[in-house]
């Protein structure tokens, strides 16, 4: 509720301008500061500080219900609900049927992992028939980096679905309902972002990808803790959007390097020693999901690509729905196949830490395995 946007709200234009201008642009934002601070960066009355607020937190605040209300609330909004497949079958199970409706999941994984081998397969899966377990519609793909390959999109579809791209004009009419656009700067990014909440309705939207999130921040040229901010508009816009529009959310996101004397962001990474907690250095140097911690506590699923003793493993690291488990899997012409359906279960670091050695032999279908 606090990452719902002001804009949003019914707020008087005048005054949610002035929010707009501040740079408050969520809730939280604005609930976290006191009237006299608002009043004075706003440089308007208390009344109007006051009336807003209250609007603001009658927004944000859900009103009291009763458990049958919610119960018959849930069963009006069940068409809502949903996932979308990724025909991996140990996967599928594991997050109660796919990539769920309605919230973000984030791939996350050294570069030539399959992240993007990954996101295409999801498109191609959005854009298939029901029957063939496809959702039946059309897909936003923003492609960064440039790694996105109509013809391995193709590809994948032949030789994982044999019997729909083999029907003729089949495989022209899939890759035709992916649209792909490549932004050429996060200003360029966000506009299209902002112009999408309409069109994802009336085109039957069922997918929209960013592969990266990443990049787009990267090529701004400006240190961590001035992109923060930039960042943290994107969070909360992205959630509303997914909340929206009732479609999965896929953004990739790349890895950086966590040395040893760097402090510890989770709890089990800490020793105890006298009685006091203490940040333990005995972590040496790996790599880490990129866009800090506060993206990764926007994210509801996070699904970690590495590499580890020339072995590709994809964990789901974060879920609501299941414990953090582990799958192994390869890259083949048919795009990312696990080798088993039965996931092994993690604990302590190992959920977290990413590793990337031994994938220098990755397979190349004429596109990038990233």
């Amino acid at each position: 509720m606090s990452n719902k946007l002001i804009g949003e709200m019914g707020l008087h234009t005048k005054i949610s301008n002035i929010f707009a201008a501040r740079n408050i642009i969520t809730a939280k934002d604005a609930l976290s500061m006191t009237e006299f601070e608002l009043m004075e960066l706003l440089d308007v009355g208390m009344k109007e500080i006051r009336l807003a607020i209250a609007l603001i937190s009658e927004a944000t605040s859900p009103p009291c219900q009763s458990a049958r209300s919610l119960l018959e609330k849930k069963v009006e909004n069940e068409h809502l609900l949903g996932h979308l497949p990724t025909h991996l079958k140990g996967l599928d199970e594991t997050l109660c049927g796919g990539i769920p409706f309605g919230v973000l999941t984030e791939l996350v994984g050294p570069p030539g992992i399959g992240k993007s081998q990954f996101c295409m397969k999801l498109a191609l899966s959005a854009s298939f028939p029901v029957a063939y377990g496809g959702l039946d519609g059309r897909v936003i793909y923003i492609d960064v980096e440039s790694k996105f390959s109509s013809r391995r999109v193709i590809e994948m579809g032949v030789k994982s679905f044999p019997e729909v791209f083999h029907l003729k004009g089949m495989a022209q009419e899939m890759a035709g309902r992916i649209l792909v656009l490549r932004p050429t700067s996060l200003a360029n990014f966000t506009e299209s972002i902002q112009e999408l909440k309409d069109s994802i309705l009336q085109n039957q939207v069922k997918l929209l990808v960013i592969d990266s999130m990443t990049a787009l921040l990267s090529g701004e040229n400006k240190p961590g803790a001035q992109r923060q901010p930039q960042l943290g508009w994107h969070i909360s816009f992205l959630k509303s959007l997914a909340e929206f529009s009732r479609i999965p959310i896929v953004v990739t996101n790349q890895v950086r390097s966590q040395n040893r004397d760097e402090t510890s962001q989770y709890s089990f990474q800490a020793k105890l020693k006298d009685g006091f907690q203490e940040h333990t250095k005995t972590y040496d140097s790996h790599l880490v999901a990129a866009l800090g911690i506060n993206w990764a506590h926007a994210v509801t699923i996070r699904l970690v690509l590495e590499a580890k003793s020339g072995q590709r493993i994809i964990k789901v690291a974060k879920s609501p729905m299941s414990p953090p488990l582990a799958f192994p899997f390869h890259i083949t012409s048919a795009g990312i196949s696990l080798l088993s359906d039965n996931g092994t279960e993690l604990k302590g670091p190992g959920i977290n830490t990413i590793h990337a050695r031994g994938h220098s032999d990755m397979i190349n279908f004429h596109g990038d395995c990233s």
